[in-house]
């Protein structure tokens, strides 16, 4: 499987922050998770550009050694941009836009599409072992109680529970 199909079958639901009507990844957990996909990804913010008194910002984002380049326009709620906006708005907008170009490389790509969940062929079980299974094992390694504020964290679900029925004893085994 090629990177972007991996980070595009991605399910980023349970990463998505509301404002007013619109949707938006969590920026930190969209770099967190770009990162760990690719240690060596970089990003880099462009001076602002302004068109009267509104202002677009743009970012580059290189990963997996391919450099994409987004812009976002300041705006508000509604998708219109704000008029002179403050250095507030415009450092809000760069994360945005950061988020963006990350998602050019696949990961959450379809927040912008207007696509609730990805498609993903693969086994629920698989998607789930490969987003949780590991961070459960380190967290077991720290003992009982990180283990189960590690799995608390985890969104209800039937395979979080289908899951917890094929390495639950596994994993408390694994207790320091």
């Amino acid at each position: 499987m090629n990177i972007y199909t991996k980070l595009a079958s991605i399910d980023v639901g349970n990463h998505i922050e509301k404002k007013g009507n619109l949707s938006y990844l969590s920026w930190a957990w969209a770099v967190d998770r770009l990162l760990r996909e690719d240690p060596a990804a970089n990003w880099e913010f462009h001076d602002p550009k302004f068109f009267g008194d509104t202002v677009m910002v743009s970012v580059t984002v290189t990963a997996f050694d391919k450099p994409i380049n987004m812009q976002l326009p300041v705006m508000d709620n509604k998708n219109n941009a704000i008029k002179s906006p403050d250095a507030r708005k415009i450092s809000d907008s760069q994360m945005r836009c950061l988020v963006k170009a990350i998602a050019c490389h696949g990961l959450g790509l379809y927040i912008y599409a207007g696509e609730d969940v990805p498609t993903d062929d693969r086994d629920p079980m698989l998607v789930f072992e490969e987003q949780h299974l590991q961070s459960l094992r380190d967290a077991a390694l720290q003992g009982q109680d990180a283990l189960r504020q590690a799995y608390a964290k985890i969104p209800k679900s039937d395979v979080k529970a289908a899951f917890w029925e094929k390495h639950g004893q596994a994993l408390l085994a694994a207790v320091a």
